[in-house]
C-alpha cells in the first residue's frame, strides 16, 4: 500500500487501459463499471489486472460521528440499525463514477444508519459484490461503515455448491485464498468489510465447520475497523434453515466458545419477540446489539406490519438492534425524485415529517422514533449546498455550467439532520428544490406564508463544530422578497436548545447573495445546531427563498490558495465513428486540502462546459462527442478545496482523427404493403450526414430529400430503394435490392410465431421456458430466461413455410425489469429445413426495450434468435419477454 500511495497506481492505471485496448470485446467497450465477481474471478483478481480498479476506489475516509443529544424522547442509541439496501438497481452495469440519469437512488438518511450493506449479487451477474465507489464516498462522508455482499443464492435461483466450495478452499497452511482476496478488495477499494449470506443448499456439518473456520480467518486477518456480518441462514449442520433468532443452531457463527466468529448477525424476518435472542447473546458473552433483527420492507415499505414491541418493548431497553431489508423500496416504487424523497421522508421520519414528533404517526412511526440522529459534522470547514447527489443540470456559484442531467453520490453533501424540524409557524414549507441550485443540482426552498409575529424556526443540522476567533458563518440565498425576513441560528453544545440569531440583511433582488457573520464572540464554544428563523411583522404570502449554501469556516483558511493538479494526461483514447471518444483522464494531486476535482471541456467558442467531478485522481469520459469538425479538444481539471475555493485549471489536449465520410443506412416500418398503403422510411445513416437523397423505384415520390420520407406504391411488384448520404468529406450510396414487396397479401400479415412450438439452449426454471416467449403475454413475468455463459439461443418452429417480413423482440424492460437487462447484442437466423440457416438480422449495440426489424420478404419455417450479449452489463442471463415473427402463409 505504501508504494501504491507513492505513484505505483499510475503504472497500474495505464497498464489497465492498455489491457482494455487488447480486450477481444472491444465492440462492447463502455465506461468503467463497479466490480462483481464469481469465486473463480475473485481468486484471480488483482488491481493490476483489473482495468476498472482505479476508478472503483473510494477516496473519502470513514468519518467519525456522535449522537451528542436527541430531539425525540423515544429515540435511543444503544441499539443500532443496519440497512441492506440495493443502492443500484442491478449488480452489473453500474458506472464507477456516477451516471447521466437525474432519477437515481441518492439515499440520504445516513444519520439514522449505523451500518450499510450494499445489497447486490445474482447467479447471472456475480455473487461477490463490493460497493460502488460513489456509495462508499457518500457513506463515509456521513460516518457510516459500508459492507460488500457475498451472496450464495438458493439453488432455485441459480446457486451452485461449487461456488461455495471454491470460496471455502484452504491452502495447506490453513489459510483461505478467497478470504485473503475479500480483504484485499476491501482495503484497495476502501470499504469496511463484508456481509456473508450463505443460502445455497447441499452443505453438511463439514461445510458448516469450514465456513466457521473461514469466518474466524477473516476475523484474524481483517484490518482494524473492518466488520464481518453473518446472515441467519445456514445452521451448524450445514443445512439452510432460517432460525429467525439467535439459537443453539446458528449461534456458533457469531461466537464459538472463546472465538469471535462474526462481528454481528442479521436475523431472519419471521419472529414475534426477541427476548430469547437477547438471553442467548448474554449467555455467549456478546452484546445483544450485535444482533440485527430483520424486517422485510421490500414489498410494502411503510405499509409493512412489524411487531415493534418484540424489539423495542415499552419502557425497557431494546432487546436487539434492527436490520432493515430493502429500504430502497422508496426509490423502487417512485417515478419522480419528488416522490422518492417524500417516501424516504415518511419511511425514516414518519407522516408527521417531524423527527421530534412521531407519536401520532400511526403504526409506522419512522426510524427517527427509535434511533437518535448521529452527526459526522465535527470539523471545519463545513460547507453544504444541499446537493442531493443528482440533478437536471449542474451549477457552480449559481451559474449553469452543464445542461446534462447527472448523478454522482460522491458529490452528495451531508444533508440536513432533521427533515423537517419546524417550530412556531407551520405555514412555511421547506423542501429540496431540483430546479434551482447554487452548486450541483439542488438547493433548499422555503415557501408558503410567513405569519405575522409567529416566526418559523427551522432546525437543520446537528453538529459539533469548534469555534475559533476567526470563525465565520455565511449564508448564500436568493428570494423574491424585498428583504430576506430571515435569520441564521446557532446553538452550542453546552445548551443545544438555546439559539443565538444573526440578521440576514443583504437584499437579494432574486440573485444569489451571500451574507457573512462573525462568531468571535463565541470562540472556544462548539456549535451544536444550525438553523434558520423566518419571521415578519406582517403576513407575507406566496414567498419563495432558496438557500444555496451554508458555510462555517475559519477566515484564515478561507484565504489560503489551492494548488492546481499536475501531470494531467490522457492515454489510449478509443474513438467511435470519428465523432465520439472514450477518454481515460488521470492526474496527480498537488494539494492535501482537496474536496474533489471538476473537469471541464473548452468549447470551440472558448466557453467551458462541465463534464464531471470526482474525489478520485482518475476520471473516465464516456462517449464525449466531437464539437462540430474540431480537430482537437482541450480538457481542464480544477481542484476544489474543502472551503470550495478553486485552483487554476490544468489543461490537457487530445487530437481527433480526420472527420469521417458518412455511412448510408436506412430501414422501413414495413417491407410488405398493399398497393397505396403508406410506408415510412427511416434514415439510419451516421450522424455526420449533412444531406440525403432517396431514390424509390416505382414509388411516390420517386426522389426525396427528407429525413424520414413517407412513400406509397400503386402497383404490385418488388422494388429497390437507394439512399445517398453526403457531407463535406464525400458521400456513401446504399441500395437495398428487392427491399419492398407490394402485394394484396399484405393484409394477411400477422404474428405467425404465436403459441408455436419452441425450444431453447436452456431455461432458468420451468416457468421461464422457451414457450413463454411466444405466448403473447408481456405482463405477469411471462418470459424466456436462460442462465450460463452466452451465446444463448431460442428457436421457434412456425409449423409451415411462411413469407416473413418483420421481427419484434420485447426485451427485459418491456416486461418491467431494469433497462440494464435489455439484450445488447443478438442475431436472428431463418431456415426452411431447420438445418441450413441464413442470418437475417445482426445487432451489436441495442439499448431499447422493444426492437423491430423489417426485412426483405423471406421464406422460412424456422426462426432462431441468438443472444450474444444478454444485457448492458455483465449479467449473462438472457431475458426475452416476447419474440414475434410477422408474415403470411405461402400459398
Amino acid at each position: 500500500m505504501k508504494n501504491m500511495k507513492k505513484g505505483y497506481w499510475w503504472l497500474v492505471f495505464f497498464l489497465g487501459i492498455f489491457i482494455v485496448g487488447l480486450s477481444p470485446n472491444t465492440s462492447y467497450a463502455k465506461q468503467p463499471e463497479s466490480s462483481y465477481w464469481y469465486p473463480e474471478q475473485l481468486l484471480n483478481w488483482t488491481p493490476e489486472n483489473d482495468p476498472n480498479a482505479v476508478f472503483n476506489r473510494s477516496q473519502i475516509p470513514l468519518g467519525k460521528r456522535e449522537v451528542l443529544y436527541k430531539v425525540n424522547d423515544h429515540a435511543q442509541s444503544e441499539a443500532k440499525l443496519v440497512a441492506l439496501s440495493a443502492l443500484n438497481p442491478t449488480t452489473s452495469g453500474v458506472p464507477s463514477q456516477g451516471g447521466k440519469e437525474f432519477l437515481a437512488n441518492t439515499f440520504s438518511y445516513w444519520q439514522y444508519v449505523d451500518l450499510m450493506v450494499y445489497w447486490a449479487g445474482s447467479a447471472g451477474e456475480g455473487i461477490i459484490v463490493p460497493p460502488s465507489a460513489d456509495v462508499i464516498d457518500a457513506a463515509h462522508k456521513n460516518g457510516v461503515p459500508i459492507l460488500g455482499n457475498v451472496f450464495f443464492p438458493p439453488t432455485v435461483y441459480g446457486g451452485k455448491v461449487e461456488w461455495l466450495n471454491q470460496m471455502l478452499t484452504e491452502r495447506e497452511d490453513g489459510s483461505f485464498p478467497a478470504a485473503d482476496k475479500l480483504l484485499e478488495a476491501a482495503r484497495y477499494n476502501g470499504f469496511d468489510g463484508w456481509f456473508i449470506n450463505q443460502e445455497t443448499e447441499g452443505g453438511d456439518s463439514k461445510t458448516a465447520q469450514k465456513m466457521k473456520d473461514f469466518l474466524v480467518y477473516l476475523q484474524q486477518h481483517k484490518s482494524e475497523g473492518m466488520q464481518i456480518m453473518w446472515y441467519d441462514s445456514m445452521t451448524k449442520d450445514g443445512k439452510v434453515r432460517w432460525q429467525n433468532a439467535l439459537t443453539d443452531h446458528n449461534s456458533s457463527f457469531l461466537q464459538d466458545g472463546g472465538s469471535r466468529v462474526s462481528d454481528s448477525m442479521f436475523l431472519n424476518f419471521w419472529w414475534r419477540d426477541q427476548q430469547s435472542s437477547f438471553n442467548k447473546a448474554q449467555e455467549l458473552g456478546r452484546s445483544p446489539y450485535d444482533l440485527f433483527t430483520g424486517i422485510d420492507v421490500e414489498a410494502n415499505g411503510t405499509g409493512t406490519n412489524v411487531a415493534w414491541e418484540g424489539i423495542f418493548p415499552e419502557g425497557k431497553a431494546p432487546l436487539t438492534s434492527l436490520g432493515i431489508y430493502r429500504p430502497d423500496w422508496a426509490f423502487k416504487t417512485a417515478s419522480t425524485m419528488e416522490e422518492f424523497y417524500q417516501k424516504e421522508n415518511e419511511f425514516w421520519v414518519g407522516k408527521s415529517k417531524n423527527p421530534a414528533a412521531t407519536n401520532n404517526n400511526g403504526s409506522w412511526k419512522g426510524m427517527a422514533n427509535y434511533f437518535a440522529a448521529k452527526t459526522a459534522i465535527q470539523e471545519l470547514p463545513f460547507v453544504t449546498h444541499f446537493n442531493t447527489g443528482s440533478g437536471k443540470f449542474f451549477t457552480t456559484d449559481g451559474k449553469t455550467v452543464s445542461k446534462q442531467s447527472w448523478n454522482n453520490r460522491s458529490l452528495q453533501d451531508i444533508l440536513p439532520t432533521w427533515r423537517w424540524l419546524k417550530e412556531g409557524g407551520q405555514a412555511v414549507d421547506v423542501d429540496f428544490d431540483w430546479d434551482t441550485a447554487y452548486y450541483g443540482g439542488s438547493s433548499v426552498k422555503l415557501s408558503g406564508t410567513i405569519e405575522a409575529d409567529n416566526p418559523t424556526h427551522i432546525k437543520l443540522y446537528k453538529t459539533n463544530l469548534p469555534i475559533q476567533k476567526d470563525t465565520e458563518i455565511s449564508l448564500t440565498y436568493k428570494t423574491d422578497l424585498k428583504k430576506p425576513n430571515m435569520k441564521v441560528g446557532v446553538s452550542f453544545t453546552d445548551n443545544p436548545g438555546q439559539f443565538v440569531f444573526f440578521d440576514v440583511k443583504k437584499q437579494s433582488d432574486q440573485q444569489w447573495t451571500t451574507d457573512t457573520f462573525k462568531l468571535k464572540k463565541y470562540s472556544d464554544k462548539k456549535i451544536a445546531a444550525i438553523s434558520l428563523l423566518v419571521e415578519s411583522d406582517k403576513d407575507v404570502k406566496d414567498f419563495t427563498t432558496n438557500i444555496g449554501e451554508i458555510k462555517i469556516y475559519n477566515k484564515q483558511e478561507k484565504q489560503d490558495s489551492i494548488h492546481a493538479p499536475n501531470n494531467a494526461r490522457v492515454n489510449e483514447i478509443e474513438f467511435n465513428k470519428g465523432i465520439y471518444a472514450d477518454v481515460p483522464l488521470a492526474w496527480k494531486a498537488s494539494d492535501t486540502n482537496v474536496s474533489h476535482y471538476e473537469i471541464y471541456r473548452k468549447l470551440p467558442n472558448n466557453e467551458k462546459e462541465f463534464v464531471g467531478a470526482t474525489p478520485n485522481q482518475v476520471y473516465y469520459l464516456s462517449n464525449l462527442k466531437r464539437g462540430g469538425k474540431e480537430s482537437s479538444t482541450t480538457l481542464e481539471i480544477v481542484a476544489v478545496s474543502k472551503e470550495f475555493k478553486r485552483s487554476e485549471p490544468t489543461a490537457v489536449t487530445f487530437d481527433w482523427p480526420p472527420y469521417p465520410k458518412p455511412e448510408a443506412n436506412f430501414g422501413a416500418d414495413k417491407t410488405v404493403a398493399a398497393p397505396g398503403q403508406e410506408i415510412h422510411f427511416l434514415n439510419r445513416s451516421s450522424e455526420v450526414t449533412e444531406e440525403l437523397e432517396w431514390q424509390f423505384e416505382g414509388g411516390t415520390p420517386a426522389v426525396s430529400h427528407e429525413e424520414n420520407p413517407v412513400v406509397t406504391y400503386e402497383k404490385e411488384g418488388v422494388y429497390s430503394v437507394t439512399l445517398i448520404a453526403k457531407n463535406s468529406e464525400g458521400e456513401s450510396v446504399l441500395t437495398k435490392k428487392a427491399m419492398i414487396t407490394i402485394s394484396e397479401a399484405a393484409k394477411d400479415i400477422k404474428n405467425v410465431a404465436l403459441n408455436k412450438t419452441a425450444i431453447a439452449s436452456g431455461q432458468c426454471s420451468p416457468t421461464e421456458a422457451a414457450k413463454f416467449a411466444f405466448d403473447g403475454k408481456v405482463t405477469d413475468n411471462s418470459k424466456w430466461c436462460a442462465l450460463g455463459n452466452p451465446p444463448h439461443w431460442l428457436q421457434v418452429d412456425l409449423g409451415a413455410q411462411y413469407a416473413i417480413s418483420k421481427f419484434v423482440i420485447r426485451h427485459a424492460e418491456a416486461g418491467g425489469e431494469p433497462q440494464a437487462f435489455n439484450t445488447q447484442a443478438y442475431r436472428i437466423e431463418v431456415s426452411k429445413d431447420g438445418e441450413n440457416w441464413t442470418e437475417a438480422v445482426k445487432v451489436t449495440d441495442n439499448t431499447a426495450s422493444v426492437s423491430e426489424h423489417s426485412i426483405t420478404l423471406t421464406n422460412a419455417r424456422y426462426v432462431r434468435l441468438w443472444v450474444d450479449k444478454p444485457t448492458q452489463g455483465g449479467d449473462t442471463a438472457a431475458r426475452i419477454f416476447e419474440f414475434e415473427v410477422h408474415g403470411y402463409l405461402n400459398p
